[in-house]
């Protein structure tokens, strides 16, 4: 044997372990970043919650156990924040069911047409009184998204009547009827939606509910005239910003990958308002035309449709005064009906900095309950064991349990107490 067959036969037997190391060291790479990223190490935990201890607080927590409880979503992917937000935002819920409703036109002053569908109770409400809820979706959504859908059905179930807002524009085989569309903070289609229920259901009370900017909008109506508060027992929003004009800022960041997001929820934006171009611009000039969808084609982000299209809906001199008219954190403090406020800590578009409004009105506030879930993304708050999740998502049931908690309170509440007044204020009938 030559020195060369040697070093072969010295050297081959070594190989096989160096490439055993390759191959664990590659799959401890892959195995880290999938636990990174899918957040696995991340413990479950009961929301945190900001509020006043008050009877009608102590009872609500009492009564909606998932408020207080550990929210536990799939074990494998339902820790990401991205995860929750994207299959949310592709399939909106699993096995959504087709609840049956009526579709009403409600003509506007301005030309406008609203609409909303309305759903009926499937059977009796617990307490035996008639409830409303009044549901405000999210950007660019209706009454057949998946998620409205599985939880209308729910509420049925529970015996409420159920009234939906489409947005204005938002439905793909809605024309319109005015140069005008859904924007931020409009109030006017679901005042109109508002108005019909109480005159079409004159003892019906009200549960008032909204997703994500359909939140920004519910609290904006209920704080823009206390009229708006009469015959409502309480009002749920989940997952809004709370003011346009500080999350502008957080959306062209790149962490949580909000800067992505803006561009996906921009590129909606542009399909929707493109669908209806005809309506939206056809009074005006050539001129003017060509350059407003010159700017909307070239936009990457929401500010800058907002800037260049939605502000002059309503006659807006600059961007900064359209967020700062139409957020809700301006209004937010004249809500004195029972408030519960829902966000997620991973939600992707929702910054924590914009976290300390609704912690700070909860702290201030009697009325008002802030529940901070360390998981659940934007809207998404899945529920399963380990990778399926389940039909219903614990946002339904959370807004439908703080629902029937309200109405049970109002039902059986003591002579001095309501959802309305504070202990203070009992004090002071009481003298």
């Amino acid at each position: 044997m030559n020195t060369h067959e040697s070093d072969v036969h010295t050297i081959s037997p070594e190989l096989p372990a160096m490439f055993d190391g390759v191959k664990l060291a590659a799959v401890a790479t892959v195995l880290y970043v999938i636990v990174r990223c899918l957040n696995l190490k991340s413990p479950t935990a009961p929301p945190d919650l900001t509020y006043q201890d008050t009877p009608l607080n102590r009872f609500l927590l009492k009564s909606c156990p998932q408020l207080t409880k550990e929210y536990i979503p799939p074990l494998l992917w339902g820790k990401s924040g991205h995860l929750q937000t994207a299959l949310y935002g592709k399939l909106g819920r699993v096995s959504a069911p087709h609840p049956c409703g009526i579709r009403k036109y409600l003509p506007m002053l301005d030309g406008a047409t609203a609409t909303f569908d309305l759903f009926e109770p499937l059977g009796d409400h617990r307490t035996g009184d008639d409830i409303t809820m009044v549901i405000c979706p999210g950007i660019g959504n209706h009454s057949e998204k998946h998620y409205i859908r599985t939880f209308v059905d729910y509420a049925q179930k529970d015996g409420y009547r159920c009234a939906v807002l489409n947005h204005l524009g938002a439905l793909p085989d809605m024309e319109l009827t005015s140069p005008r569309m859904f924007t931020y903070g409009c109030t006017w289609e679901f005042a109109s939606m508002v108005g019909y229920i109480k005159r079409t259901y004159p003892q019906t009370q009200l549960i008032v509910v909204g997703f994500s900017l359909g939140g920004n909008i519910v609290c904006k109506f209920l704080g823009e005239n206390r009229a708006n508060q009469e015959r409502v027992l309480c009002c749920v929003s989940v997952c809004q910003g709370y003011s346009a004009l500080r999350a502008q800022e957080t959306f062209l960041q790149w962490d949580q990958f909000r800067r992505f997001y803006n561009f996906l929820m921009a590129d909606n934006m542009k399909k929707i308002i493109l669908s209806h171009r005809h309506s939206l611009f056809g009074g005006s000039s050539v001129k003017v035309i060509d350059a407003d969808l010159s700017r909307l084609y070239t936009a990457t982000s929401l500010m800058q449709i907002d800037d260049n299209i939605m502000r002059k809906f309503h006659g807006h001199s600059s961007i900064k005064e359209y967020y700062e008219k139409e957020s809700c954190v301006h209004y937010i403090h004249n809500v004195d009906v029972p408030l519960l406020l829902v966000n997620s800590a991973d939600d992707p578009l929702v910054h924590e900095s914009l976290l300390t409004i609704p912690r700070t009105l909860a702290a201030k506030k009697e009325n008002v309950i802030f529940s901070l879930t360390l998981h659940g993304g934007h809207l998404g708050f899945f529920e399963g064991a380990v990778l399926f999740p389940q039909p219903l998502t614990w946002m339904d049931k959370v807004i439908v349990g703080y629902a029937n908690a309200m109405c049970h309170w109002e039902k059986q509440k003591p002579p001095c107490q309501s959802g309305h007044l504070s202990e203070s204020t009992c004090v002071k009938q009481k003298a």
